[in-house]
C-alpha cells in the first residue's frame, strides 16, 4: 500500500508562486509514474503534470512554462513549483502515483497490473 500525503497549498496572488509537495511512504513498492491532477467544482478532474521514473514529463497546455514538476526519486517525493499563477489555478490540487508492490494482501509476489493511488488533495487558491 503507498500513502501519498500533499503539502504546500495555500493562498496566492495573481502573478505569485506556490510550490506542492507530496511525499509517497508505504513498504516495498516501485513507482513507475507521479504526478498531480487539479479539480475545480462542477468539473472533471484534470490532469496538470506528470513525470515517470526516467524523468519524463508533461504537462498540461495551459499551465506549460509556469510549472514545473520534479521528483526525488530518493525519498519518493514529488514536487509542483508553480509560477505566474493566475486565478484560473484555482483548485484542489491532487498527487497521484503509479505504483506496483511488491507483495499482495496474502503476501505473496505481486503480479496484477500497476495500481493507481491518490493523495488527500491540497486546496491552492489564486487571488487579490
Amino acid at each position: 500500500q503507498v500513502q501519498l500525503v500533499e503539502s504546500g497549498g495555500g493562498l496566492a496572488e495573481p502573478g505569485g508562486s506556490l510550490r506542492l509537495s507530496c511525499a509517497a511512504s508505504g513498504s516495498d513498492f516501485t513507482i513507475k509514474s507521479m504526478g498531480w491532477y487539479r479539480q475545480t467544482p462542477g468539473k472533471q478532474r484534470e490532469l496538470v503534470a506528470t513525470i515517470t521514473s526516467d524523468g519524463s514529463t508533461t504537462y498540461e497546455d495551459s499551465v506549460k512554462g509556469r510549472f514545473t514538476i520534479s521528483r526525488d526519486s530518493a525519498d519518493n517525493t514529488v514536487y509542483l513549483q508553480m509560477n505566474s499563477l493566475k486565478p484560473e489555478d484555482t483548485a484542489v490540487y491532487y498527487c497521484t502515483a503509479i505504483a506496483t508492490p511488491l507483495y499482495d494482501s496474502s503476501g505473496y509476489f505481486y503480479t496484477g497490473p500497476s495500481i493507481d493511488y491518490w493523495g488527500q488533495g491540497t486546496q491552492v487558491t489564486v487571488s487579490s
